[in-house]
């Protein structure tokens, strides 16, 4: 069963085709849209209530994230997941926050570092009472604030281009039983060493949150899979 359309709700375009991205990339994370799967602009401009430009623009981001594949006299087709390529992008992705972790350690004003600390420390009733989605969006904040603490302006857009590609996959591993609270749990671990100026363990830990979310993604990716074909997504 696929994913919800989006409410009929006056939005900005560019909102509109976020929204598409993310319901189509839930629906072939989950095995929704199976690999192979011929998507129809048409159908999808019927399905989401828009006009096909909208349309064309999401299959234009899915296939950046390695989602969809653009084939001659095809057209667009479900692309196979494969574990090598996600891997690929998560060791890059790990590489690149743990820098940047360590380098807003040595770097965040002090405005920088209560936002941080605020931040979090709000999150925790999310722990309890929030969805998984209500995480999700704390988590890319909360990531984001690091990124601008480090005051490294090539790394911060690697980094981003980086995580967008990913952006569906950590999405999903909020899905899995306990990896809200553990993830708020490596947070937690993360900000103390940031505000203790703890250059090296900030580098240390947010690698190892970056490897636990790889294999969370990977996880949660072969449970909803049933083609372990690696022809696929490669990123």
């Amino acid at each position: 069963m696929t994913s919800p359309t989006i409410p009929p709700k006056r939005r900005s375009k560019g909102t509109v085709v976020d929204g598409i991205v993310q319901i189509l990339a839930n629906d072939i994370i989950s095995g929704c849209l199976a690999p192979g799967t011929k998507l129809d602009a048409q159908a999808m401009a019927e399905r989401f209530g828009v006009s096909r430009t909208p349309i064309r623009e999401t299959f234009g981001h899915l296939a950046a994230m390695g989602l969809v594949i653009h084939r001659p006299n095809r057209g667009v087709i479900v692309a196979t997941l494969s574990p090598a390529a996600l891997s690929d992008l998560y060791e890059a992705m790990a590489e690149l926050e743990a820098a940047l972790a360590r380098l807003a350690a040595l770097r965040m004003n002090s405005d920088q570092r209560q936002a941080l600390l605020e931040l979090h420390q709000e999150s925790v009733h999310l722990v309890r009472t929030g969805t998984a989605d209500d995480y999700a969006r704390y988590n890319q904040r909360f990531h984001a604030l690091i990124f601008e603490g480090a005051q490294s302006g090539q790394l911060q857009q690697l980094a981003e281009a980086t995580r967008h590609r990913l952006s569906p996959f950590r999405r999903a591993q909020f899905r899995l039983t306990n990896r809200v609270s553990k993830s708020w749990e490596e947070h937690d671990a993360i900000v103390r060493t940031i505000l203790a100026g703890d250059a090296d363990g900030a580098a240390r830990l947010m690698r190892l949150h970056v490897q636990t979310v790889s294999a969370m993604s990977a996880e949660f990716v072969a449970e909803h899979q049933l083609h372990p074909d690696t022809r696929g997504a490669s990123a």
